[in-house]
């Protein structure tokens, strides 16, 4: 008896070993599926994003010159895509020299950076401790995961274009879509959300072009009066990663440090002194205007995601964490926070 009792309690206990790795196997396929397809769907939410803006350009063109809505949209994105071509056309050679000239010259003066600061006796023992503990290769590490993409960012690039002709095409079949899929007393408050989330993402986006052009030409003149070279590249780089708050200014930074290093300290600090003021003045002109229109989203929130969101799907986790926490917010604030006061009154 006591044989028997003892083999059905071993089975019992393989049973359960079974259960237990095979839960977590699931668990594991099931997050291991999660990053694969939360990479997909940032793909999906940057076509929806450019859809928003092609179609607030074509709502300029039928506030302005009365066309139709068909028309509009179509003229909207020709033009766009115009514009596109003839900005690449144009200065797109310069700019690919400039790059060139930067990628050639950034390992020259990094060493001599590291040669200067090593004359420093504070900042040569920073630079050892630095070295020697192996952070430089940590740091080369979070920066390559937070900055990859799922497919490589040209097709990643020509992914968010196809999804965005796609969307633009027609909107509505895809609206339609989402809100089939929701309960019957459920579809009037899934169609107000999706408004509201549109509305969001249409003003974000004039807010952000705005401060792209705004950061751009101030730095461009900025790097023309201090008289440094590749003003163009630096100037487009500061611009376009003002996209990325926190991280974009400081990445956009680097670069333009490093080269006035190697005209001189002095000239690294005036260009460090330079972006922070643009900086200033950006968050006391463009900053209020995006928080105007957008909901107000605390600092601290934004830092976190685009760290969760960059170790989770790399580049696109850190350049869509914004907008992606602003509508995560909106349905939090009217499926949970707005019944709780509903419920409360």
């Amino acid at each position: 008896m006591e044989s028997s009792s003892s083999d059905t309690k071993a089975v019992s206990f393989q049973k359960k070993v079974w259960i237990t790795g095979g839960i977590l196997a699931l668990i594991i396929v099931v997050l291991l599926l999660f990053k694969a397809l939360f990479s997909l769907l940032l793909l999906v939410f940057a076509g929806v994003i450019i859809t928003v803006y092609f179609y607030g350009v074509a709502g300029l063109f039928q506030k302005y010159f009365h066309w139709s809505p068909k028309l509009s949209i179509v003229l909207s994105v020709i033009l766009n895509i115009v514009l596109l071509v003839a900005f690449f056309w144009f200065i797109g050679a310069r700019i690919q020299h400039q790059v060139s000239d930067l990628t050639n010259t950034l390992p020259t003066t990094i060493q001599k950076a590291k040669a200067q600061i090593n004359q420093n006796p504070i900042g040569n023992k920073l630079l050892k401790q630095y070295n020697t503990s192996g952070d430089s290769q940590k740091t080369l590490g979070v920066v390559k995961s937070l900055f990859s993409s799922s497919f490589g960012i040209l097709s990643d690039i020509y992914i968010v274009i196809l999804l965005a002709l796609f969307f633009t095409a027609s909107p509505s079949l895809y609206k339609k879509g989402i809100i089939k899929l929701l309960p019957a007393n459920a579809k009037s408050k899934g169609t107000e959300i999706i408004n509201k989330i549109s509305s969001v993402l249409k003003k974000w986006l004039k807010g952000q072009i705005f401060g792209i052009f705004f950061i751009a030409i101030l730095t461009a003149i900025g790097l023309l009066i201090i008289g440094m070279p590749l003003i163009l590249t630096l100037s487009l780089i500061a611009g376009l990663l003002n996209f990325i708050p926190n991280f974009g200014p400081l990445i956009a930074l680097i670069p333009a440090v490093l080269i006035g290093l190697s005209q001189g300290t002095t000239t690294a600090l005036i260009i460090a002194g330079m972006y922070t003021f643009i900086q200033i003045i950006q968050s006391a002109v463009t900053q209020p205007l995006v928080q105007k229109k957008m909901i107000n989203i605390p600092p601290a929130l934004i830092i976190i995601s685009q760290v969760a969101m960059g170790a989770l799907a790399g580049f696109w986790g850190v350049l869509l964490a914004t907008p992606f926490i602003a509508i995560l917010i909106i349905l939090v604030q009217e499926l949970y926070l707005d019944k709780q006061h509903t419920n409360k009154s």
